[in-house]
């Protein structure tokens, strides 16, 4: 199937155009043109913008649904809950749980993958745990809490089909450098996090092979003058630094702060939970009862659980904070996190070649409608 895309603006890769058209062939994009032959067959969405489709790399359920319920039910929906909110990729995430349960998860999100998913694609799947250090266990339980151990992850690789793709561990755990070698020679990615690693630790863990810190600040040791840290050595590396911009997990002027220091090396995640746009009340995370009240999700010892964060609004948050414009910040959301997983010359931005996903939006960047492979998956029944 081939057709332009008629609209005012277009995010592209390296710069903003507009108007003009954008081809679309076969599920990949074309090249942008200024005009073009009438006879083309186009989509009009004239008086909207065109942006790349988003990426979520960490993310555990929205709209009442959990990866660590175990059913394709969950993962179908929260695909389609995703693509509703522009996000055309995602990581369905799990969390610290029994052998049993995480194995039944990672069953089901390859179950439904593989029977196909209505809206948001799986890049793969993203293991958040079990390798992880007490003191900083956040909404992760300890009881399951164990050495990385290489033949245990290769049952789940196995029984994932190959498809786990990321993984986060302590690295201050015992067998931990020898694990994070295996892994890069598999091509997993491997992120630093729940962890009170020192900074040499984190620097050995990196240059093992080590890529990603997991949700900047939290769940980890914190920045000190003469003890860096692991907060430290994710801001002093090459690494990638996912980064919650709900206001809540970060102070407005420290996330402005990682993004002066980092650059595209930020990749901006939700790390929401079901309660994601839903009502406050009472939900469960794994094993934990969490209460949600004004939008906060937290355990019964006032632990931050995940987020109720939209990515869209990150992007927004962003953007307000360090009074930069709302496409530098989206590329955090959409290229970034494509690089942090070495995807990015295949999705991530609207460059020729690249997978068509992209969202249409009006000037309050409100989603009008979402394409994944250039098929629009999701349309607002009255454009505004």
């Amino acid at each position: 199937m081939q057709y332009y895309i008629k609209a005012d603006q277009f995010l592209l890769e390296d710069r903003l155009e507009g108007p003009g058209y954008l081809a679309i062939d076969n599920g990949r994009f074309g090249e942008w043109k200024a005009s073009i032959s009438t006879q083309e067959k186009i989509v009009d969405w004239s008086g909207y913008t065109i942006a790349p489709g988003l990426f979520d790399t960490h993310i555990h359920g929205v709209n009442g649904y959990d990866i660590m319920d175990g059913t394709t039910e969950a993962v179908q929906e929260i695909s389609a809950a995703l693509v509703a909110l522009g996000v055309t990729r995602f990581l369905p995430t799990t969390l610290t749980s029994s052998a049993k349960s995480l194995e039944q998860s990672i069953a089901a999100i390859v179950e439904a993958t593989e029977e196909g998913l209505s809206g948001a694609q799986s890049e793969g799947i993203y293991l958040e745990g079990p390798f992880f250090t007490e003191k900083y266990k956040g909404a992760q339980n300890p009881k399951y809490f164990c050495d990385p151990d290489l033949k245990l992850f290769e049952r789940w690789q196995q029984l994932a089909n190959g498809t786990i793709v990321k993984i986060a561990l302590a690295p201050e755990r015992v067998g931990a450098m020898e694990f994070i070698s295996a892994l890069k020679n598999a091509n997993v990615n491997i992120s630093i996090g729940h962890s009170n690693a020192d900074y040499d630790c984190c620097e050995k863990a990196i240059h093992e092979g080590a890529n990603i810190f997991v949700h900047l600040f939290n769940g980890m040791s914190g920045f000190h003058h003469r003890n860096p840290g692991v907060a430290g050595a994710a801001l002093m590396s090459n690494a990638f630094v996912e980064l919650i911009c709900d206001g809540h997990h970060v102070h407005p002027d420290v996330a402005a702060f990682t993004w002066r220091t980092k650059g595209d090396r930020v990749v901006l995640i939700t790390d929401c939970m079901r309660a994601g746009l839903m009502p406050d009340g009472n939900y469960q995370l794994g094993e934990f009862p969490v209460v949600m009240q004004d939008g906060i999700a937290r355990t019964e010892t006032g632990s931050l659980a995940g987020s109720t964060l939209v990515l869209k609004e990150a992007i927004k948050n962003v953007s307000q904070w360090t009074h930069r414009s709302w496409e530098e910040a989206w590329h955090l959301a959409s290229l970034s996190p494509a690089r942090s997983l070495g995807r990015d010359q295949v999705i991530g931005s609207i460059r020729p070649g690249k997978c068509a996903d992209y969202v249409v939006m009006n000037k309050q960047l409100t989603i009008q409608a979402t394409a994944v492979n250039g098929e629009v998956k999701y349309q607002l029944n009255n454009r505004k």
